[in-house]
């Protein structure tokens, strides 16, 4: 069996998030991935937390089938043994604070590895990305989701929130994931490699595509919504007498259904004043009270079989725990195990086609492959860091 990816080898000098995910991403497809790390602590990564059984829980998630090898890139010799793994590889990915590749020494810019190089695919992934007057600047994922006007659109009317996940890294992961595939595709034609400058502003910027056009041309914003909806209606979280339901409806006949089956008001359903998402919506003051008092009145389970009697989309709001016990995610043997330093632990099966497996390979320890890979590669063993 092989995979997609088999054959190819990417070289990342990475940290954190967005990096790190792109290339778990690629090593899934069937990459081999040689992660390059600080010899003291790595990836800084590592050191988040340690709430994965005593490893850190982005750490786990975002290095399996990866390969560790620590060089101290302030020697000569470490920046010898890196030249050396890049002229074997067809994919360097890196993002390191800007201009800091350059900084290695001579051969290290864009331009002369392209030289060197030139079937070379090399993915820079930066906050803003190169040039421009932020072209210089640190950027984490917070900074970006609020450049992105992410934080304006998310929380409620009275206080913005962030997500609740990574979301700025881990668009720019996909992003440089997709953007990557796409010039190995190029590169099959052409026989050359490319430039990709991923910028996770913009990375970012591309996912907010509804907010911006919904206010372009100075139109105001859509005003932040909790987990209901800026422009549909209704949508979003309900109490029920014993817990909440989610749900949204999208069109008239799914109001029908929901005035009839979950209200049990065929009065609203008719409602001229109710017709289409928009008469709904300026209505929301009249109808919002009818329907937290129906919903309030029934058990999460009697509310939960109505929403399907009615057919509307409905949903159990889920912690943590509920997600790794999902029955549907059992049903579909979605759950595998993937080895750590510390053992076993369950990972969400990456989506492949019928004919391959995706690589579910071990979490590295920091530094674990460092002499096998220098040897491999014919480098000096003293680069060993």
């Amino acid at each position: 069996m092989t995979r997609p990816l088999d054959g190819i080898l990417v070289v990342s000098l990475e940290q954190a998030i967005a990096a790190p995910y792109c290339t778990r991403l690629l090593a899934d497809l069937g990459a081999r991935v040689i992660k390059v790390e600080r010899p003291d602590s790595g990836d800084f990564a590592r050191a988040y937390d340690k709430r994965a059984r005593g490893l850190a829980s982005h750490f786990v998630w975002c290095n399996r089938s990866k390969e560790s090898v620590t060089l101290d890139l302030k020697s000569p010799a470490g920046v010898e043994a890196l030249r050396g793994l890049i002229a074997r590889a067809d994919v360097l990915v890196q993002n390191l604070a800007p201009g800091a590749l350059a900084r290695l020494g001579p051969g290290f810019d864009t331009a002369s590895l392209r030289q060197q190089f030139p079937r070379l695919v090399l993915c820079g992934i930066s906050g803003f990305g190169t040039g421009g007057p932020a072209g210089q600047r640190k950027a984490y994922d917070l900074l970006i989701q609020a450049e992105a006007g992410f934080l304006s659109v998310t929380g409620t009317p009275a206080e913005m929130a962030k997500s609740g996940l990574s979301i700025a890294d881990i668009a720019s992961g996909v992003t440089a994931q997709s953007a990557i595939l796409a010039a190995l595709i190029q590169r099959g034609r052409t026989g050359q490699g490319d430039v990709l400058d991923v910028s996770m502003l913009e990375a970012m910027t591309e996912w907010m595509g509804y907010p911006l056009y919904y206010a372009m041309d100075g139109a105001p914003p859509p005003p932040r919504a909790g987990a209901g909806h800026a422009t549909i209606y209704p949508y979003g979280m309900y109490a029920t007498s014993d817990g909440a339901v989610l749900f949204g409806l999208q069109n008239d006949r799914e109001w029908a259904n929901f005035c009839t089956h979950v209200l049990q008001r065929e009065d609203l359903a008719t409602d001229p004043a109710c017709k289409g998402n928009a008469g709904r919506a300026a209505n929301r003051t009249r109808l919002e009270p009818v329907i937290v008092a129906a919903l309030g009145g029934l058990t999460t389970e009697d509310a939960m079989a109505r929403l399907e009697r009615a057919d509307i989309g409905t949903a159990s709001v889920n912690d943590m725990h509920g997600v790794w016990a999902h029955p549907q995610l059992a049903a579909r043997k979605r759950w595998a195990e993937v080895a750590t330093p510390v053992g076993m632990m369950p990972a969400l099966r990456p989506v492949a086609g019928e004919g391959w497996t995706p690589r579910l390979d071990p979490v590295p320890a920091l530094g674990e492959h460092t002499e096998a890979v220098l040897r491999e590669f014919g480098l000096a063993t003293t680069a060993a860091a």
